[in-house]
């Protein structure tokens, strides 16, 4: 599944064509042990991930790693994996042992191309992936419930292609989608299992705020 990173948009957009199709869209594991979450944090030329890997269900901290690389590709809508993803699969694989589960602060199948970074890392990684977006990318849906825990489906078209979930009463939802190795249902699941009273899960809301630390 291996790729060359350091491609034309043109190859990127053929090369997530092509991996699109491996993707996992059931889960294919038990309950994990370990949870972690991946986020990055882009400062002028440089991009730094963090990979923060938790117990579950008690999420308590194992370990936090960061990484920090040169951008080499440039920002176009729907090929962040290609300006993102090096530097998270070194902080990912800067862990002591590969996560269960990894929760990524971003889109999973919920993308144009259906390979949004969750998909793609997980993919590439072969990890069971779940993506858990602030902000909607593509496709279309009805408001949620206010409570925590209410959800409707995110479509494109007829297919359903994640769902947007309350995680907070009364805040803003998130948008949650396949990533690799996990059903929907699964993921909306431990997306919840893992809030702690913050509009993102612990894994996203920690890795997030280490992304972005100095």
């Amino acid at each position: 599944m291996n790729h060359p990173w350091n491609v034309s948009p043109k190859e990127g957009i053929a090369i997530q064509r092509r991996l699109a199709g491996s993707v996992i869209r059931e889960s294919s594991f038990r309950r994990p042990a370990t949870v972690a979450g991946l986020d990055v944090a882009l400062s002028g030329d440089m991009a730094q991930a963090a990979a923060v890997l938790f117990t579950y269900p008690h999420l308590d901290i194992i370990d936090r790693r960061m990484a920090r690389r040169p951008l080499t590709f440039p920002y176009i809508p729907g090929l962040l994996s290609f300006r993102e993803g090096p530097v998270i699969l070194e902080a990912l694989a800067m862990l002591p042992t590969p996560p269960d589960l990894v929760m990524f602060d971003g889109q999973g199948i919920s993308h144009p191309r259906r390979l949004g970074i969750a998909s793609h890392i997980g993919l590439l990684v072969d990890r069971p992936s779940i993506g858990c977006a602030k902000k909607r990318l593509v496709g279309a849906f009805e408001e949620p419930g206010h409570e925590k825990g209410s959800m409707s489906f995110l479509y494109d078209g007829e297919e359903v292609i994640g769902a947007a979930l309350r995680t907070r009463s009364n805040v803003k939802p998130v948008f949650v989608s396949i990533g690799h190795r996990i059903g929907l249902q699964d993921a909306v699941r431990y997306v919840l299992a893992c809030c702690r009273g913050y509009r993102l899960p612990e894994p996203v809301r920690l890795a997030d705020k280490l992304s972005r630390s100095s």
